[in-house]
């Protein structure tokens, strides 16, 4: 139902959305409902006016305290203290209402999105009352201001309304009687999941996960799109003979509808950075990490929560866990790492050049040195060992074992098949080639670190970046700037099919002049119309001994097909040793 202006004049409450949350969510561990309400006129209401209402309605702390004044005041119409104390008079309301109706009801609420508006929430058991005590929320807020009515007189009214309605159907949230393990984050997501997968599948186990590309089973797709929410935790868990269940769970999922499961015995935040900011009311990192921190609060008691320690705000979620305290970090003297120890927790770190696990009162356990685990390009990658780190604590968190980890470890490789889109590596006339989604500015930071990790003596690297339209200013901005500061050569790739609504020349403009920025000239950042071209263009503009990067969004698989038939060569495990070793030591690499 929209709110807002009305004729041109401001709409006293309006409800501006009811949104069903059907698993556990930001605001509460089970399914809840979801109120954004539109409250102009109480927020431009005198003081005197909306004090007199809510000390009517029995808000509490708005009746006089012993001569000293109201316990909380109003504030100023249009000022941020007024619309909190609007917050509190909602969340009051609607506890009172629902005991009218005959059900105690905890109630969380805070400012909304937009000036203006509120959000209230509350935990639901039957659809149909719970969509209606909603409705009757805003019914009531309005009412008081349109009417000056008695509010108890309005409560009872539609409490008795409430009592009547057709209570409906009760949540089908799954709840999981195989082990699971929920994976959350900014960046590497995906790369975990499939990572963590693979080695379930070493332990001779049968697995299905959930990600943005689809659900699969022991590697078989079995649905495709993206089903990192909900629904695609639900289609993973109902696969038959599946014993563990791997599941992507992304922002959107969780704001929009909620996590698909009642609980997960592992899980796992790899990193919060700048990305999808200002949509779904999430405006800055730390509302972003509120939000991704959700998946650790459904985590059994005796389970574990894998946190990346090299992330403050990810350490920062230590404090609201509800398992176990598993960190990862890729310094073996992260002052949180002995901390966690010290707790009984655990901790997975690199030491000696090696993935290691550390435990309380006991040596570590070096387990298999990074330059055998493809996924981290032979060491060169931070953010792909990050990935490593904690798809090894998760798998033990689960109790696979130990051998099998290492197996999974050593045999995932980074190709087109088993992770299409993340550092995928090939050779073609002299240069190396590589193909990432890269999608933020820390993802392209990622990709920098690879492209420089693998350019050989007196090589270039040569860059083609892109983004979605739904990206704020700043993150395209960004994306320019990280691109231009990383690389010798930028060009843009234009995403036609994801403008989601951006006029095209705003975006390129915003991406060329974080290049400019970066320090590049406007002439030297040419733009093409998508992926493909601009891969072919950056192919003949470059030499051998080049490496040449195209973030894969809209094309993969088209990028993926010009290659093979340009006769690329993929780049093996051994290959990428080698070439890492070469631009290490600043001698070229011999095949």
């Amino acid at each position: 139902m929209p709110g807002g202006e009305v004729g041109g004049k401001v709409e006293p409450v309006g409800l501006r959305e009811l949104r069903i949350l059907d698993g556990p969510n930001l605001y509460f561990t089970r399914p809840a409902i979801k109120l954004t309400l539109g409250v102009g006129g109480w927020s431009r209401a005198t003081e005197h006016r909306a004090l007199r209402l809510a000390g009517q309605a029995g808000l509490p702390g708005t009746g006089p305290r012993a001569g000293r004044g109201p316990g909380i005041r109003p504030g100023l119409p249009r000022t941020q203290q007024r619309l909190r104390f609007v917050t509190r008079l909602a969340a009051h309301l609607t506890r009172v209402l629902a005991g009218a109706a005959g059900t105690r009801l905890a109630v969380r609420a805070r400012p909304g999105p937009s000036p203006d508006t509120i959000v209230v929430a509350y935990p639901w058991r039957h659809r149909g009352i719970a969509e209606a005590l909603g409705k009757e929320v805003a019914g009531v807020l309005r009412a008081m201001l349109r009417s000056g009515s008695d509010p108890s007189r309005l409560v009872a009214g539609a409490a008795a309304r409430v009592a009547r309605t057709d209570p409906g159907p009760s949540p089908t949230v799954p709840r999981p009687r195989i082990p699971v393990v929920a994976v959350t984050g900014t960046n590497g997501k995906t790369t975990t999941v499939r990572l963590l997968a693979h080695i379930v599948r070493a332990a001779g186990r049968t697995v299905a996960y959930s990600s943005t590309d689809g659900v699969f089973v022991d590697g078989r797709p079995v649905e495709e799109g993206d089903y990192s929410g909900f629904g695609g935790a639900g289609r993973a868990l109902t696969q038959p003979g599946v014993e563990v269940a791997v599941l992507e769970t992304a922002r959107g999922g969780i704001l929009l509808r909620g996590i698909g499961t009642t609980h997960n015995d592992v899980a796992v935040v790899t990193n919060v950075s700048a990305d999808h900011l200002g949509l779904h009311g999430i405006h800055t990192l730390d509302q972003l990490a509120e939000v991704k921190a959700t998946i650790t609060r459904i985590t059994r008691p005796d389970g574990w929560d894998v946190l990346n320690a090299d992330d403050p705000r990810v350490l920062a979620m230590r404090r609201g866990i509800r398992g176990r305290p598993w960190l990862f970090s890729t310094d073996p003297d992260h002052p949180a790492l002995r901390t966690a120890l010290e707790e009984r927790g655990r901790a997975v770190t690199v030491i000696d050049g090696a993935i290691s696990v550390l435990e309380p009162g006991g040596s570590p356990r070096l387990l298999v040195p990074l330059e055998d685990v493809p996924v981290t390009l032979a060491g060169i990658s931070t953010h792909n060992i990050q990935n490593a780190l904690a798809a090894t604590a998760a798998a033990l968190g689960i109790a696979l074992p130990v051998e099998a980890v290492v197996e999974g470890l050593r045999t995932f490789v980074m190709d087109p098949e088993r992770n299409p889109g993340r550092s995928n590596l090939f050779e073609l006339e002299g240069r190396v080639v590589v193909i990432d989604y890269a999608h933020n500015e820390a993802g392209l930071a990622g990709l920098v670190e690879t492209c420089r990790g693998l350019r050989p003596p007196r090589g270039e690297i040569w860059l083609g970046y892109s983004t979605a339209g739904d990206r704020s200013d700043e993150i395209v901005h960004g994306l320019g700037y990280v691109a231009a500061r990383g690389a010798d050569h930028v060009a843009i790739a234009e995403l036609p099919r994801y403008l989601r609504g951006r006029d095209r020349r705003e975006l390129i403009g915003l991406l060329r002049a974080g290049a400019v920025d970066g320090g590049k000239d406007p002439d030297d950042v040419p733009d093409f119309p998508d992926e493909l071209r601009t891969l072919d263009a950056l192919l003949s503009r470059s030499r051998p001994r080049d490496v040449v990067a195209v973030t894969a969004l809209g094309q993969r698989s088209e990028i993926f097909a010009e290659l093979e038939r340009r006769g690329a060569t993929r780049v093996s495990p051994s290959r990428a040793r080698k070439l890492a070793r070469a631009a290490r030591h600043r001698a070229p690499a011999s095949r």
